[in-house]
């Protein structure tokens, strides 16, 4: 078991879940969770996002596929004081959230390329094996993503320039969602952006 810090709250990470990074603080730095939003975060990984939108004042459906990772949100969210405010729930995207509807919804996708013979495919590594072009999951997100939106609704998500940004872009335009970069980060090997895309149906 390992701590981080973020804002001052103090998160720990058990073993066998993704430990945040540059992508997980910067979706957090612009994260626009507001009092009495309904949101949804997939992939909740240990829940700091998920923490910080209920501590907003949101309630919160956080998913994961790795068991581990909600056991660990799951003890990070009571020693935040947030337990009632999430709903924790296994399950793959959306399958678990069928016909709800979400006025925000938080995705830190895997978007790591990654050939079939280099993946190990654990719970831990599906955290970032996102395939050969690093959008074996992202692509299915975005086809799905605004079926679960309020009117108004509103998408905020990272995406790495290793995974094509610009056809990211497309796909959300082809979903009947507006899309603007609210922030972005140029790492060493590759950049991060922050994407929000708004309903406009």
């Amino acid at each position: 078991m390992i701590e981080i810090g973020y804002n001052g709250g103090i998160f720990k990470i058990g073993s066998g879940v993704y430990e945040p990074a540059e992508d997980t603080f910067l979706l957090a730095d612009n994260l626009d969770a507001r009092s009495g939003e309904c949101v949804l975060e997939i992939g909740t990984g240990c829940g700091l996002l998920a923490i910080l939108a209920a501590k907003a004042g949101a309630c919160v459906v956080a998913t994961d596929i790795n068991q581990a990772a909600l056991e660990c949100a799951r003890m990070n969210v009571h020693a935040h004081c947030v337990a009632n405010r999430i709903d924790f729930r296994f399950g793959d995207l959306f399958e678990t959230v069928a016909k709800e509807r979400f006025d925000l919804v938080i995705f830190n996708p895997p978007y790591l390329p990654t050939e079939p013979k280099e993946a190990f495919g654990t719970p831990l590594d599906l955290a970032w094996e996102a395939g050969p072009d690093g959008r074996l999951v992202i692509d299915r997100f975005l086809n799905e993503v605004a079926e679960y939106l309020t009117p108004n609704g509103r998408v905020l998500f990272v995406q790495s320039s290793l995974a094509n940004v610009e056809k990211t872009i497309r796909a959300l335009d082809a979903n009947g969602l507006r899309v603007e970069v609210v922030a972005r980060r140029k790492l060493s090997f590759e950049e991060l952006f922050i994407l929000r895309a708004r309903a406009i149906f």
